[in-house]
């Protein structure tokens, strides 16, 4: 069949189509952090200058890798090689949330996805969350040694008051 005889038939729809789409999964994350801004973050999350992220120093970073579906060391440690990988990805970049959130709506995460968002949004210690008649999950957490009322919604925007 002929080029012509293709394009008569719409398959130069259906190319350009498919051309678009392995464009768009083929490129990598269009602005990732820089090796500045990784190095900068790094500095303030190995608050004990020890080389590795573990315990509390790693919770934050562990819940966003989570989140992610990154693979991480049995060890609860993250390196500074595995965290500069995942912050160049943005994996540790926090999503500003949607307007009007916690949003109503089905919400599918469990108890445990919800109270990672909340940590990887820089809270601690979230308490047992309770999904409430609109899809909310709700509970407290701990944010600059104060108690907050969280709120998690469908699309994972955290919310706290």
């Amino acid at each position: 069949m002929g080029a012509a005889q293709l394009i008569k038939r719409g398959y130069h729809v259906k190319a350009i189509f498919l051309v678009a789409v392995a464009c768009l999964f083929s490129t990598g994350p269009a602005l990732g952090m820089t090796d500045a801004e990784c190095t900068t973050m790094w500095t303030h999350a190995d608050t004990n200058g020890d080389g590795v992220l573990s315990d509390a120093e790693a919770g934050r970073y562990m819940a966003m890798m989570r989140i992610a579906n990154k693979a991480m060391s049995a060890d609860g440690v993250i390196t500074k090689a595995i965290f500069e990988e995942n912050c160049k990805a943005d994996i540790f970049k926090v999503a500003a949330f949607d307007a009007g959130a916690p949003l109503e709506g089905a919400n599918s995460f469990t108890e445990v996805q919800a109270k990672d968002r909340v940590v990887a949004n820089g809270m601690a210690a979230p308490t047992t969350m309770i999904k409430d008649s609109r899809g909310i999950w709700r509970g407290t957490a701990t944010r600059d040694g104060k108690s907050v009322d969280v709120a998690v919604d469908y699309k994972g925007n955290v919310v706290a008051k």
